[in-house]
């Protein structure tokens, strides 16, 4: 079965930092691309980050750049996203998802497994 969990969310003070932690597992192929997005309320779903299957390659949304950045460990299964100078506008559930195959991308419909979230609130 399929499943990805998403963890290190919670509360923090702009200018801090999170990790967020993607574990993976059930996936009968080793090579998958996973992209972190997130919604915040009454916003649509939006691509932040993502990374090849290899990990050599990733990619940002423009409004996270030089702020957060992805890496995976695939001996432990999971995908980081280490979110730095946090401001309150990056409040939001962050989701991570993957898919089958090598590349990455930001967009949403290019993933068919889905986590359940994790919240993250940067507010003082």
């Amino acid at each position: 079965q399929l499943q990805l969990v998403e963890s290190g969310g919670g509360l923090v003070q702009p200018g801090g930092s999170l990790r967020l932690s993607c574990a993976a597992s059930g996936f009968t192929r080793d090579y998958y691309a996973i992209g972190w997005f997130r919604q915040a309320p009454g916003k649509e779903r939006e691509g932040v980050s993502c990374i090849s299957a290899s990990g050599g390659s990733t990619d940002y949304a423009d409004s996270v750049k030089g702020r957060f950045t992805i890496s995976r460990d695939n001996a432990k299964n999971t995908v980081y996203l280490q979110m730095n100078s946090l401001k309150p506008e990056d409040t939001a559930v962050y989701y991570c998802a993957a898919r089958y195959g090598l590349g990455c991308s930001l967009g949403l419909r290019e993933y068919d497994y889905w986590g359940q979230g994790a919240q993250v609130t940067v507010s003082s």
